[in-house]
């Protein structure tokens, strides 16, 4: 019986930065493993295996997500491996291997580009 694949949803999402050039930001987004220095909602990001920078590198993420008064705090958890790290592009892409919270065939690519108007 063959497999029935999940169809996949895709988008594009952008995020504008004043100031910074994309060589001021790049090293901070190429530091895979340490996703928890540039949002401060996630509590841990660390190396489970793999050369930091090098296809094949698992990261561990992790943040509390709270609860209301009726439910308790939730741990959100994902496993990532990265799939390709371009430092002359300035873009990488990751797959989501597992995770709790329901993520399944998700890849994503970060591309670090000049603004338009050469403001950052």
């Amino acid at each position: 019986m063959a497999e029935e694949t999940q169809p996949r949803w895709e988008g594009k999402a952008i995020a504008e930065l004043k100031g910074p050039t994309p060589d001021q930001v790049w090293p901070f987004l190429a530091d895979f493993c340490n996703l928890h220095k540039l949002f401060p909602n996630i509590d841990t990001c660390y190396r489970v295996e793999g050369i930091q920078g090098e296809p094949g590198l698992i990261r561990y993420c992790a943040s509390t997500v709270s609860g209301d008064d009726s439910e308790p705090s939730k741990l959100k958890w994902v496993n990532e491996r990265l799939l390709m790290m371009d430092p002359g592009e300035k873009c990488f892409s990751y797959e989501v291997l597992d995770n709790n919270m329901g993520f399944k065939n998700y890849v994503a690519t970060f591309k670090v580009m000049p603004m338009s108007d050469g403001d950052g």
